[in-house]
């Protein structure tokens, strides 16, 4: 019987997002007009297309082996799951989500305590209703169909939202009185699919190939041949996952180096690099880092 792997892919904010991280890892996701059944290039994965909101439901019950989607979700619907890997990426940046509790500018609530007796309006509100009895605060929290940075003052005294960069706030004219939860996609399956060796070995090499990826992020290769006797002065400039790597050449007076370091520093490390010796500096991509 054929082996098959029942993977939801999250529809909506994290779709493309989602997608183009697969094609990075080397999966080829397509996502033919009107259809929830993307297409994959790999003949031992189906894929469906489903709302993060229920993602972690389906999995639970077995509909889906397993899916990605958000902390916050899992976390909302009560699902039991297995998180089998976090990622961090975004529709909009490579930073958490974050659910805030926020009210406009000029309200008088300043802490989570000020909103005794008042309501709040979110898409949350199990993670809501969690966050103030931890608090010790009795609210009235109401389902938000969306529109939600709109609704105070005259719809609701706060809202809980979820926000990136926080730029749709400040153009509501909202602030931000507390993060209530702090949420990554993750790659989750029922338990059912995590006792099956072969659609965990799957599942874990789908993970290592997804985070190889996002690891790889803001990092490049540089490569660069050294005197032996500038050795020491040029490795001690060279950041590394590790250490960097010393190859012998031909002229046993010279040797190849090769390092991973942050992208963002070679500006600053190739003349540094130049100055104590090293020659023939080429930088070229990353494309996965697996540590």
């Amino acid at each position: 019987m054929d082996r098959v792997l029942n993977l939801g892919i999250p529809s909506g904010s994290l779709q493309n997002a989602c997608a183009e991280l697969f094609e990075r890892a080397g999966y080829r996701i397509s996502f033919p007009n009107r259809s929830y059944y993307p297409e994959i290039d790999d003949p031992e994965i189906d894929c469906l297309l489903v709302r993060a909101q229920e993602m972690a439901r389906y999995v639970e019950q077995g509909v889906l082996d397993a899916g990605i989607t958000g902390h916050d979700w899992v976390q909302e619907t009560g699902a039991d799951v297995a998180e089998v890997a976090e990622f961090v990426f975004s529709k909009v940046s490579r930073r958490p989500g974050r659910w805030v509790l926020c009210v406009p500018d000029d309200s008088s609530v300043h802490t989570v305590a000020d909103l005794e007796g008042k309501r709040i309006a979110t898409e949350v509100v199990n993670l809501t209703r969690a966050y103030l009895k931890r608090h010790g605060v009795t609210a009235t929290v109401e389902f938000s169909w969306g529109a939600t940075e709109v609704k105070p003052p005259r719809l609701a005294d706060a809202i809980v939202e979820i926000t990136e960069t926080g730029s749709s706030l400040r153009a509501n004219n909202l602030r931000i009185v507390d993060e209530v939860l702090a949420s990554t996609p993750r790659l989750i399956a029922n338990h059912a699919a995590r006792s099956d060796p072969w659609k965990k070995s799957k599942l874990d090499n789908i993970a290592l190939m997804l985070a190889s990826c996002l690891a790889a992020e803001g990092r490049v290769g540089l490569m660069m041949n050294v005197r032996n006797e500038d050795l020491e002065a040029v490795t001690s400039l060279l950041p590394a996952l590790r250490n960097p790597t010393i190859s012998h050449l031909t002229d046993p007076d010279w040797v190849a180096i090769s390092t991973i370091i942050d992208e963002a520093a070679v500006r600053m490390i190739v003349p540094e690099l130049k100055k104590a010796g090293a020659t023939g500096i080429v930088e070229y991509p990353i494309n996965k880092v697996i540590e």
